[in-house]
């Protein structure tokens, strides 16, 4: 049987998962101990990203489960580095997402600047659901995308994501609601 915390591989990326001790160390701004942790170097953008620690960190204290489905660094194989993070924002089938895809997960992720335009959310959320699907069985897939995010809207497209919806997020705005089913 698969570790479901052992790190999902795609061909040019591991996703490795935080966790909260790495979490904590980062907060702390103790990036050597934070490193020595990941095993990887750790891109300057990740300690801009004090909202989602703190988030996921009080995630997998109140859940412990949550772990294999929270957020997992986007590490580049070849150059050892932290390029992003990705993970689901809840384990499967939240009540948030009953009325939109039953039995969904939502996937989140961020490319650092340096390294956008290069395929790597694709690949990150195509590896995250082969993950899920082989894994777990989960078949639906929810992406939230503002309608100005061009970027994302085309990762949506690539993967064949359709849109279903639209919301209003308290702290975003309006955001598009995609959907995916796998076979």
């Amino acid at each position: 049987m698969t570790d479901p915390l052992a790190p999902i591989r795609s061909p040019r990326l591991s996703l490795i998962p935080l966790t909260p001790a790495f979490l904590e160390t980062s907060l702390s701004d103790d990036w050597a101990a934070a490193e020595r942790i990941l095993g990887h170097t750790i891109h300057a953008d990740w300690y801009d990203e004090g909202w989602l620690m703190r988030l996921r960190l009080d995630d997998l204290r109140k859940t412990p489960a949550y772990q294999p489905w929270s957020v997992r660094a986007i590490v580049h194989s070849e150059m050892g580095l932290m390029i992003g993070h990705t993970g689901f924002h809840t384990v499967p089938g939240p009540d948030y997402l009953r009325s939109i895809l039953r039995g969904g997960v939502e996937i989140g992720y961020t490319i650092f600047s340096d390294f956008r335009g290069q395929g790597y959310a694709t690949e990150a959320c195509q590896a995250m659901m082969s993950w899920a699907h082989d894994l777990h069985q989960i078949t639906r897939f929810i992406l939230s995308i503002a309608p100005d995010n061009e970027a994302s809207l085309r990762v949506a497209h690539k993967l064949g994501f359709i849109r279903i919806g639209e919301h209003v997020d308290a702290e975003d705005g309006i955001e598009y609601i995609f959907g995916r089913i796998l076979d």
